[in-house]
């Protein structure tokens, strides 16, 4: 085999898998016990080729949850990319988390379920947002000091605001997006201004 058909094989593998995990992630949100071969008709491809991406639904499983924590972590590295405010930057990553949620219902549910985890978060992630409550605290938007504390009050507000409809008064009467609501209210509950304007 020629290198420019190694080349192509390994990329059609690679869309393949990103397919898969595509329709994986809508299918399984609608029925979590759905098989491995309804997942491939819904990505149009083959059971064989599902197993051959995916040797067991375990495995599928993983590569979901893995999918969403590098998601997290590019998430974190845009917030922070060119230097803005803590009070931005913390904006930034909850506007993304947000539409991460969207786009991903099943594999935070699952990765919430996952043993280990911060909160539903990886360790790597779970640093990654202590680093931004750190960045909050220097320039002194917030005064709470515990890591566990802080991403528990921050994940608990994103669950709730993820719950509210787009037409709740607390957001259509101040004219706010749910990011917004959030990052004021953790603000203010860890000992910042939670009024200030973000």
């Amino acid at each position: 085999m020629d290198r420019d058909t190694g080349r192509r094989l390994r990329a059609d593998a690679e869309h393949n898998t990103a397919r898969i995990l595509a329709a994986a992630e809508e299918v399984l949100a609608a029925d979590p016990a759905a098989s491995l071969e309804r997942i491939g008709e819904a990505a149009g491809l083959t059971r064989a080729t599902v197993h051959r991406r995916f040797a067991s639904r375990r495995a599928l499983l993983e590569a979901l949850t893995e999918q969403l924590n590098q998601r997290y972590l590019t998430a974190l590295d845009q917030s922070r990319a060119d230097g803005a405010p803590p009070l931005v930057v913390f904006r930034r990553l909850t506007e993304i988390v947000f539409e991460l949620k969207a786009g991903h219902r099943f594999a935070m549910e699952l990765m919430s379920d996952e043993a280990g985890c911060h909160g539903g978060l990886t360790p790597e992630v779970a640093d990654g947002l202590e680093e931004v409550f750190a960045l909050l605290r220097e320039a002194g938007e917030i005064t709470a000091t515990g890591a566990d504390w802080c991403r528990q009050v921050y994940l608990a507000l994103l669950q709730e605001a993820d719950q509210l409809p787009e037409d709740a008064a607390d957001l259509v009467e101040a004219g706010r997006s749910k990011a917004e609501l959030v990052v004021r209210a953790v603000v203010g509950a860890l000992g910042g201004q939670g009024s200030r304007s973000t």
